[in-house]
């Protein structure tokens, strides 16, 4: 059945733009919209509502709150002796919405503070959210409910519990944010079910110093409040699966971020060798895919921050997304850090990151969904907190061009301080207020020229790099799931990153630079970048390993 939607603007107000932009907001979700226009007496406006009996009336006044008040109550008294039934929602300044707000009226009430979720909301329930409405505590639901308006994410966790579930209160109230990253301590990440081995430099290191069960589930507790905003937290850096019980019970966390590579003695976060942590990376993806939890490997950007080129997060994008889908998940967060490395241009980084999305969706099916996460890179916001704000303002504007389903907010102020409970509201409105810019409609940054060769060219190498993988490991059934292969790729700088200290196990000498824009693996001595066939036959002959057949190109089994 058709839904109709009918706006204008009542009496004599001739501005049209809230109700225009309500009306196309509308017809997105499926409404077909009737626009009247400017300046529509009360009992045109009935005429023409009795005429198509819309499903929902929006009507804007933007004049003065006393010439609002006799032309809102000759509308009621007129509704109401008609007996017409319909859903109202009215739009105004601030002076004039509380006017209407007298007549309790309205169904919808928008005085230009409300944000385009808050309409999305209203136009596809038919009422405004109610603070004591209980929302679904699941990611996949939440996305379901607000897309295309993105989920926002944003880290939080400070050296005091007591300040943590306060501020976490604090943020919840605010509405302005949908999930709470908890940050922990190291303390809690490394040692927690060994307290023995607690070290003192390690406390309230990096996060909050999470003791025991019940200060998990005060914090839990303090995401009833507002938008009731889900939380999830990091995963341990050892003893990984009584670490995700203890988050799956205390907290219901919503999701859970392990990277495929990290967490070990490769960067010093925790005291696992690399084959191992690979290892258990894929049984703990498998171990929530079980239990019906989605999971983000959040991996290609722990590539980007060690000056990998370009090809590397690429590549860890696929691999890390495709042992996901082997190990059972279904629901899949696909983190894309922009920024990283923090020299790239806007252009190449937006090259890179759309290169990293068509290899990882080419795995999505009915059985594998994936969710674009997207966000700042870390390195990239300066410590002068002015400048910081621009900064978060421009990336996401350039986020928001691969329409992402979740942005993770990197506060403004990580440059110079940790997040306090404001720091994160204040973020949240800053990047609030790109994505009311721009959700509708937005200048096409994707099919650039200079953006779509560079993307080509990043698939054309990255494929080269799996291929090679898969040629090499050849003994193995399915060498790009194998977590033996991926540690030793990594051991040999087949997969590398200048960053990686080198010595013992780890044999790359891979070098990276920034031309023009990119970042690009190069010859020193030659004073050139290399391509993929180039930089692993220089690996293959350094070993002594005979390079015929494991650089032909191939295809990629996906």
């Amino acid at each position: 059945m058709e839904k109709i939607i009918l706006g204008a603007s009542l009496g004599n107000c001739v501005h049209v733009g809230g109700v225009a932009h309500f009306l196309q907001l509308a017809e997105r979700e499926g409404y077909t919209p009737i626009y009247l226009g400017p300046a529509i007496p009360v009992d045109d406006l009935l005429r023409e509502i009795e005429l198509h009996h819309p499903a929902m009336v929006a009507v804007g006044y933007r004049l003065t709150p006393d010439n609002a008040r006799p032309l809102i109550a000759e509308l009621v008294q007129k509704v109401r002796e008609r007996g017409i039934e319909t859903v109202w929602s009215f739009g105004g300044t601030g002076p004039v919405a509380r006017v209407a707000e007298e007549f309790d009226f309205f169904d919808y009430i928008s005085d230009g503070s409300d944000d385009i979720d808050d309409s999305l909301y209203f136009l596809r329930n038919g009422k405004k959210a109610t603070k004591d409405e209980v929302l679904p505590d699941d990611l996949v639901a939440r996305i379901g409910a607000k897309y295309p308006y993105p989920l926002l994410r944003h880290h939080y966790g400070e050296p005091s519990v007591e300040k943590t579930v306060a501020g976490i209160r604090e943020i919840a109230e605010s509405r302005v944010l949908d999930v709470i990253s908890v940050g922990p301590d190291q303390n809690t990440q490394q040692f927690y079910f060994h307290p023995e081995k607690r070290k003192p430099e390690y406390e309230g290191a990096g996060g909050v110093p999470l003791r025991t069960r019940e200060e998990f589930e005060a914090l839990k507790a303090a995401t009833k409040f507002g938008n009731q905003p889900l939380i999830r937290c990091y995963s341990g850096t050892a003893d990984v699966f009584d670490m995700a019980q203890l988050l799956k019970d205390t907290l219901n966390n919503a999701w859970c971020a392990v990277p495929l590579c990290w967490y070990n003695k490769l960067d010093g976060r925790g005291d696992r060798d690399i084959d191992t942590s690979v290892k258990e990376a894929v049984e703990l993806m498998r171990w929530h895919a079980e239990r019906g939890i989605p999971v983000e490997a959040n991996e290609p950007h722990h590539w980007g921050l060690r000056d990998a080129h370009d090809v590397i997060p690429v590549v860890m994008a696929y691999l890390s997304a495709r042992n996901a889908k082997k190990a059972g998940v279904r629901h899949y967060v696909s983190q894309y850090m922009f920024n990283v490395p923090n020299s790239l241009s806007f252009p190449m980084d937006l090259a890179r990151v759309l290169a990293m999305i068509e290899l990882t969706e080419s795995l999505q099916d009915d059985t594998f969904t994936l969710y674009r996460e997207t966000r700042a890179g870390l390195p990239f916001l300066s410590a002068d907190l002015d400048v910081a704000k621009g900064q978060l303002a421009a990336t996401t504007y350039m986020q928001m061009a691969v329409h992402p389903h979740i942005i993770h907010v990197v506060g403004f102020c990580e440059a110079e301080h940790i997040a306090s409970p404001k720091d994160v509201i204040e973020s949240c409105k800053i990047v609030r207020g790109v994505i009311k810019t721009c959700l509708e409609d937005q200048i096409d940054l994707v099919h650039d020229p200079r953006v779509q060769t560079r993307k080509e060219h990043l698939l054309k190498e990255a494929r080269f790099l799996l291929s090679f993988i898969e040629r090499f490991y050849s003994n193995y059934q399915d060498p790009l799931c194998e977590p033996a292969v991926i540690a030793d790729c990594i051991k040999r700088g087949f997969i590398d990153a200048p960053h990686i200290v080198k010595g013992g196990e780890f044999t790359g000498d891979l070098f990276t630079t920034i031309i023009g824009g990119r970042c690009v693996a190069y010859d020193r001595k030659a004073g050139r970048e290399l391509t993929e066939r180039e930089r692993l036959a220089h690996l293959c002959e350094k070993e002594g390993i005979p390079i015929e057949g494991h650089l032909d190109p191939a295809p990629l089994h996906a």
